[in-house]
């Protein structure tokens, strides 16, 4: 394993997997859903709505690339790829594109209870292309963070 594979790993497994795993399905949807509207709300009241837009098309992209990963937990066929072509068109307004986000949040809403139906534990992963193999609760958390640290950069009025 390559240096930067294992530090990464080690960083997963202390910053995403262990608080992953502290949460239940349920609570990561409580998260999730209140987590998602205070975004929502922050790029509402966005200073520059242009910048606003950028980086939720940043969001809803990777967001939508981490469903797809999920959605390998439910079976679907494994796949390697970039977050590039889930991202939103770049000539959405503010107001499309909290829209967009929305719509994404909520789609990632019904895969966690897919999720919780299907029972997918711990014992089951997807890749990540920078931190290796996730568990389901690993992504969430991953999607949830990500999130929420990048809707930061949104700068308020």
């Amino acid at each position: 394993m390559k240096l930067k594979e294992s530090i990464m790993g080690a960083a997963a497994s202390l910053f995403i997997e262990r608080p992953g795993r502290a949460k239940s399905y349920d609570e990561w949807k409580e998260a999730l859903a209140a987590n998602g509207a205070a975004i929502d709300a922050r790029a509402a009241s966005a200073k520059d709505p242009v910048q606003a837009s950028k980086m939720l098309r940043h969001i809803s992209g990777i967001e939508r690339w981490g469903q797809r990963r999920l959605r390998i937990l439910l079976g679907e066929p494994p796949i390697v790829d970039e977050y590039d072509s889930y991202r939103p068109g770049t000539d959405f307004s503010l107001d499309e594109q909290r829209a967009f986000f929305r719509k994404t949040r909520t789609d990632t809403l019904t895969l966690v209870d897919q999720l919780k139906a299907a029972r997918i534990g711990d014992d089951v992963t997807a890749p990540h292309n920078d931190f290796g193999s996730l568990t389901a609760r690993g992504w969430l958390r991953y999607l949830d963070i990500h999130a929420s640290m990048e809707s930061k950069k949104i700068r308020q009025r």
